[in-house]
């Protein structure tokens, strides 16, 4: 079928336009998305970096974001067990973990032939809505960043009206176990800068949240989203998490409800990855001293109310784990037609000498 350059040049572009839809998806943050009220949100793709400090109880969460903004609102809560402090991390990390857990390329020989993952007002309101506590204001790592406490769902709700958030009853029910818990809240917006133009591309670095929490954790909950993702056609994500701790690990749910994750890739940090990663992290080079073990996970994350958060607990199984290797076929130096005309010769040679005259056979013996 011959098609023209027009419809040729339109189909190219809606290829770039759907690539950079899914590039935009594949890092967008999570927890608790919160736009404009009225649009939906969902979390889609993301990969984040847990390091466990055991000996301190101390966490350190980083997760990377980039967006493309017309006007829209860029914002999400993540909620902690204790107050965090935030700093900007190193974006290269990420592609620094991916390489050390990429699968082995591994070269077999094969003839040819043959193939059998915001608006510019502030964050916080002169007058605070009544439970709601501001604990600390900043910018950081490309966002405007505040602190909360608060004392109900309704109180959390309404500071997110009265700074640009979504808010909805869904939000509220996501917040009440935190709240009961005495959680915090980090309410994270995209900061653009003053004289940014409409359509300005706005460019996050990655943000770390450290903070004490006696078992290391994912804040997996998030807000009833099964209706938003099916109207923005949102069928499948997959949430990546490199967990960095004193051994291997694995992460639980509850006993009625296993989490759907599962360990891709788990091996014992060299010293010198150790240094770089810390370096890359912008952290002190004495940050949970002692070997590292590294373990990737990868979650087929369903768009469902989770019935807990994600804890992580060492593994019984202490063993290294890697990707099946991705096999490489290179050309035989023997060429597979003279293979295939050998197999052709074997395979008819008896029948060739059955046909031959017996007195052929016979003169040659004399």
């Amino acid at each position: 079928m011959a098609y023209s350059f027009a419809v040729v040049q339109r189909i190219v572009v809606a290829s770039i336009v759907a690539c950079s839809v899914w590039a935009s998806s594949t890092s967008s943050p999570a927890c608790c998305p919160a736009g404009r009220s009225g649009q939906p949100v969902v979390n889609a793709d993301q990969t984040v970096i847990i390091l466990w400090d055991a000996a301190t109880k101390t966490q350190h969460f980083i997760r990377q974001a980039s967006f493309k903004s017309e006007g829209e609102d860029f914002g999400f809560i993540v909620p902690s067990p204790t107050q965090p402090t935030l700093a900007e991390s190193g974006n290269e990390a990420f592609a620094f973990l991916r390489k050390l857990t990429e699968p082995k390329i591994v070269k077999q020989s094969r003839s040819r032939g043959l193939s059998c993952g915001c608006s510019g007002s502030e964050l916080a309101s002169k007058s605070e809505p009544a439970g709601v506590v501001v604990l600390d204001e900043q910018t950081v790592a490309g966002y405007r960043a505040a602190v909360l406490e608060a004392t109900s769902g309704d109180a959390l709700a309404d500071w997110l009206e009265q700074n640009g958030y979504a808010y909805s009853p869904e939000v509220a029910v996501w917040a009440k176990p935190y709240i009961e818990s005495g959680w915090k809240f980090t309410a994270l917006k995209v900061a653009k800068k003053e004289n940014a133009t409409e359509n300005a591309h706005v460019a996050t670095s990655a943000l770390r949240l450290s903070f004490q929490t006696d078992r290391p954790l994912f804040p997996y909950r998030e807000p009833d989203s099964v209706a938003s993702a099916k109207s923005l056609g949102a069928l499948s994500r997959l949430l990546r998490i490199y967990f960095l701790g004193d051994g291997r690990y694995q992460g639980e749910l509850t006993k009625d409800a296993p989490w759907t994750g599962r360990a891709a890739w788990s091996n014992e940090l060299a010293a010198e990855d150790r240094i770089a990663l810390l370096k890359q992290l912008g952290l002190p080079d004495d940050t949970a001293q002692g070997k590292w073990r590294l373990t990737e996970f990868e979650d087929r994350w369903p768009y469902a109310v989770a019935p807990a958060d994600l804890y992580f607990a060492r593994a019984a199984e202490q063993s290294t784990l890697e990707r099946d290797p991705i096999i490489h076929y290179v050309k035989s130096p023997i060429s597979s037609d003279l293979v295939i005309y050998g197999l052709i010769g074997v395979a008819v040679l008896p029948w060739f000498l059955r046909r031959r005259p017996s007195g052929v056979a016979a003169g040659q013996r004399r």
